[in-house]
C-alpha cells in the first residue's frame, strides 16, 4: 500500500475503534449542524485526493497536488463571507469545496473531477489545468502558488477602499469586504511574499486601508526541506502593520473561531492580519512523490497518526453533533459517490488542438460605458500653463504627459502607480503634474518592488480598474517578470477567460543614453517580454505616435481587457532635432483628441521600391537619419516603423515589403532573442528577394563613450544599405 492507502485505512480502523486520540474540548461559536457540514467537506476533500490518485494511476487523471491535512481550510472558508475574493494555495481544495456550500447551485465534486480528468467541460480552466478556481466563488485560479498570488492579493486588497473613493465602472468587490491569501509555510519564505508582507505592512503603517488576510498553512514542511519549528511564529508575530493570529488548523471549532475574530479585525479595521495554522502534510507533496525516500518513517507515521479527519471525528463526539459510527458512514458514502461520479468525469470530452487550447488566450470583448470626453474648459483648467503650448511642436515625453492626462481625464477608472511617478514626476518628467491633477489617489507613489507595483496592479484590475503601472527602467522588469508571465498573461488562460487583470504597463528603455547609466538603466533586450503569450507590446518612435498608440493601448486594456506593454525609448524622451541643431525634426504636434493608431497598423515614410528599412524605436530615428545619405546614392527608399513587437504587425509588414527589392531589417535589440529573429523568419518565408539585418550585439551596454558602441549606427545602416542593393558608396 501507499502512504495514502496506509491514511485511509488507519481512518477506517481507528474511527470504527473509537480510537480517535485525546486534545482541547471544542469549543467556540461553532453550531453542531455546520461543524457536521465543515466535516462532510473534509470527507468530500480527502475522497477528491484518493479518487484523483486512483485516476492517475489508471491513466485518467493527470498531475495531483493533494489537499490530505488540510481540511482545516474548510473551516477557514466558513468564517468568511463567499464574495470575499480568494487566492488559494494549492493545497485547499476543502476550501473551495466549503465556500461552494455557501453558494447554491454548485456542483462542486463534478466540477472538480472535470478538472482532475483534464475535460474540457472543467468550468474553470476548460481543461488546460488541474487548478482551484470558480468565477461563482470569487477564487480566481492560481497554477502555481510559491507566494507568486500575494502581491497581487495585496493589490485587490488595496483596490477595495480605491474603489469607495473612485468606483469603476466594473467593480465586483463588495466596499465592505476583505481578501484572502493562502499559502503553504515554505512559501512564506519566498521573497515575492516577503515583499508582499513588506507592502502590506509599509501600506497599513501609513493608515492606508487594506483588508488583507494571509493565511499561513504551516505543514512545517517544503517538498522535502523542513521548516524550523518556531519559524514562521517568530518571523509574524510582531512584524510591523501586520496583526498576527494563530490557530490549531487540525481543530475546525478552534480554526473558526479565530478565523471569524481574525476576519473581523480586517473587516473592522481596514487593516491586513497573519493568520498561521498548524496542519499536517500526508502523503507527500505532489503526485507519486513518496515521503519515506527524504523522511525517516517514524516521521511520516508520526504525522499521519495526526490526521485531521480523525480529529474531527473527536471533536464532533465530544460536541454531542455526531457519532463515529454516523461519520464513518459519511466518509464511505462520500467515497462511493466521488467514485461514480468520476466514472461520469472521465468520459467527457477534452483538449484536443493547438486552437482548442489556445482559444482563451485572447481575452473576451466587454461592454463599456461610452467615453464622455470632458470639455474644452475642464481640460484647458487641468492643463493649467500646458494648455497654451499646445499647437506647438512638442518633445516625446512632454506628448506622452499630455496624452495620460486626457486619458486620466476620459476614464475615471484608470489608476497609475510606480516608484517617483507622483511629487517628482517621474526619473524622465515624464509625469509630472500628474499627481497634482488626478490627486494621490489616482497617481500612486508606490514603495520600491516592482513585483509589488505590479501586483498592486492585477489585484487593482481584478476590481475594475484598469491600471498604468511604470517600471522604471527596463532593466527592473527582471526583478518582477513572473508577475507579468506567470500572474497576469494566464490568468484568461487559465480561467477560460473568466477572470482578467488588463492593463497598460508603461516601461522605460532601449539604449542610446549617453553617457548615463550602463546596462541597468540602458536594457536593449524585449525578449522575455515578446515570449508571453497573448501579451501586446508597443514600442512608438515619436511624439504623436506614441500619444495615438497609447489611446489604443488603453482602449485595448479597457475594452478588450489585455495585457499591454507601452516601451518608451529613453533617449527618444527629450528628442527634438533629427539632422542639424535647432532644427526640431523630431519634434511633434500633440494630436487631436480621437485620433489613433490601430494594434497591428505601421508607419511608413517615403514610397521607394529599391529598399524597405524595416526597423522600430530608435531604429527609425537613426533610419531617418540615414535617408539622406541614401537618396544621394539615388536608393528609393520606404522606411518602415513596426510599432508593435509582439504580435508583430505580420499583414502590414508582408503588404509593405511587397514592392521592395531589398528589405533590411535594423533591430536596436540584442541579435539572440531580438525581434528581427522573427523578422527574418517571416521574410524568408515568402519569396527570393535580397534580405539582411542590422542587430545590436549580444552584449550588455556600456557607460561612458562606449554607450553606443554595441548599437546599430546610422553608418552602419548606411553601409549595409548600399550593399543590399548593390551601389558603391
Amino acid at each position: 500500500m501507499d502512504r495514502a492507502e496506509i491514511v485511509h485505512h488507519n481512518f477506517l480502523r481507528r474511527v470504527a475503534v473509537e480510537d480517535l486520540g485525546h486534545g482541547s474540548p471544542p469549543s467556540g461559536p461553532l453550531p453542531a449542524t455546520e461543524a457536521v457540514s465543515l466535516f462532510s467537506a473534509a470527507c468530500l476533500s480527502r475522497a477528491l485526493d484518493l479518487t484523483s490518485r486512483a485516476m492517475q494511476k489508471r491513466g485518467q487523471g493527470f498531475y495531483t497536488i493533494g489537499s490530505s491535512g488540510h481540511e482545516g481550510m474548510a473551516a477557514v472558508a466558513h468564517a468568511l463571507r463567499p464574495t470575499d475574493m480568494a487566492f488559494l494555495h494549492y493545497r485547499d481544495a476543502a476550501f473551495q469545496i466549503a465556500r461552494a456550500g455557501q453558494v447554491e447551485g454548485q456542483t462542486i465534486a463534478y466540477d472538480m473531477l472535470l478538472s482532475f480528468a483534464a475535460s474540457s467541460d472543467d468550468p474553470i480552466s476548460g481543461g488546460r489545468h488541474k487548478v482551484l478556481g470558480s468565477k461563482a466563488l470569487f477564487i480566481p485560479p492560481q497554477t502555481s502558488t510559491i507566494a507568486s498570488h500575494l502581491p497581487k492579493a495585496v493589490g485587490a486588497a488595496f483596490s477595495i477602499g480605491l474603489a469607495r473613493r473612485h468606483a469603476p465602472e466594473h467593480r465586483v468587490l463588495a466596499a465592505d469586504g476583505l481578501v484572502v491569501a493562502t499559502f503553504g509555510d515554505a512559501s512564506a519564505n519566498h521573497s515575492t511574499a516577503q515583499g508582499a508582507f513588506n507592502t502590506a505592512g509599509w501600506t497599513a503603517y501609513q493608515g492606508s486601508p487594506l483588508p488583507l488576510l494571509c493565511v499561513c498553512e504551516d505543514n512545517g514542511i517544503g517538498i522535502s526541506t523542513k521548516t524550523p519549528k518556531g519559524w514562521i511564529a517568530a518571523s509574524f508575530q510582531h512584524r510591523p502593520g501586520l496583526a498576527y493570529f494563530s490557530a490549531d488548523g487540525l481543530d475546525i471549532y478552534e480554526t473558526y473561531r479565530v478565523t471569524s475574530e481574525a476576519q473581523a479585525f480586517v473587516r473592522t479595521a481596514r487593516k491586513p492580519a497573519f493568520l498561521h495554522l498548524n496542519m499536517v502534510r500526508l502523503y507527500g507533496h505532489a503526485g507519486a512523490d513518496m515521503p519515506t525516500t527524504y523522511l525517516p518513517k517514524e516521521d511520516v507515521e508520526a504525522e499521519e497518526a495526526r490526521d485531521p479527519l480523525i480529529n474531527t471525528v473527536r471533536l464532533l463526539r465530544e460536541a454531542n453533533a455526531l457519532s463515529p459510527k454516523a461519520a464513518l458512514d459519511i466518509y464511505r458514502e462520500t467515497l462511493d459517490r466521488v467514485s461514480r461520479i468520476a466514472d461520469e468525469a472521465v468520459r467527457r470530452p477534452r483538449l484536443k488542438t493547438a486552437s482548442d487550447v489556445m482559444a482563451s488566450l485572447i481575452t473576451p470583448k466587454r461592454s463599456c460605458a461610452a467615453t464622455v470626453e470632458p470639455s474644452l474648459e475642464t481640460r484647458a483648467e487641468v492643463f493649467g500653463a500646458d494648455w497654451r503650448n499646445f499647437n506647438e511642436p512638442q518633445p516625446l515625453s512632454r506628448l506622452i504627459n499630455w496624452a495620460l492626462t486626457d486619458l486620466m481625464l476620459a476614464h475615471g477608472e484608470l489608476v497609475m502607480m510606480g516608484e517617483d511617478i507622483g511629487r517628482k514626476g517621474g526619473v524622465y518628467g515624464v509625469t509630472q503634474k500628474l499627481q497634482a491633477r488626478f490627486g494621490p489617489d489616482r497617481v500612486i507613489d508606490t514603495l520600491l518592488d516592482e513585483q509589488s507595483i505590479l501586483g498592486l496592479a492585477i489585484g487593482l484590475a481584478h476590481n475594475g480598474f484598469i491600471p498604468i503601472p511604470e517600471i522604471q527602467f527596463l532593466a527592473y522588469l527582471h526583478n518582477a517578470e513572473d508577475q507579468v508571465r506567470g500572474e497576469a498573461a494566464t490568468l484568461p488562460f487559465f480561467s477560460n477567460g473568466q477572470f482578467t487583470n488588463p492593463m497598460v504597463i508603461r516601461i522605460a528603455g532601449l539604449g542610446y543614453q549617453k553617457g548615463f547609466g550602463g546596462h541597468f538603466h540602458n536594457d536593449n533586450s524585449v525578449a522575455v517580454l515578446r515570449d508571453i503569450p497573448g501579451l501586446i507590446l508597443a514600442c512608438p518612435s515619436n511624439g504623436p505616435d506614441a500619444v495615438k498608440m497609447l489611446r489604443e493601448c488603453v482602449r485595448l486594456a479597457r475594452e478588450e481587457q489585455r495585457v499591454v506593454v507601452f516601451l518608451e525609448p529613453i533617449a527618444l524622451y527629450p528628442m527634438r532635432d533629427l539632422f542639424d541643431d535647432k532644427d526640431g525634426g523630431w519634434l511633434g504636434v500633440y494630436p487631436a483628441v480621437g485620433e489613433t493608431i490601430s494594434l497591428g497598423e505601421v508607419g511608413v515614410f517615403g514610397e521607394g521600391e529599391d529598399l524597405a528599412i524595416l526597423t522600430y524605436g530608435n531604429g527609425h530615428y537613426l533610419a531617418r537619419q540615414a535617408l539622406p545619405q541614401l537618396l544621394a546614392q539615388g536608393v528609393k527608399v520606404k522606411i518602415i516603423d513596426l510599432r508593435w513587437l509582439s504580435p508583430l504587425p505580420e499583414a502590414a509588414i508582408l503588404r509593405e515589403t511587397a514592392a521592395s527589392g531589398a528589405v533590411l531589417v535594423v533591430d536596436e535589440c540584442r541579435r539572440t532573442g531580438g525581434p528581427s529573429e522573427g523578422l527574418m523568419t517571416l521574410l524568408q518565408g515568402q519569396r527570393h528577394r535580397r534580405l539582411a539585418r542590422i542587430a545590436a550585439e549580444d552584449s550588455f551596454i556600456a557607460t561612458g563613450p562606449a554607450y553606443a558602441a554595441t548599437l546599430p549606427s546610422t553608418d552602419q545602416i548606411v553601409a549595409a544599405a548600399l550593399a543590399l542593393v548593390s551601389v558603391k558608396p
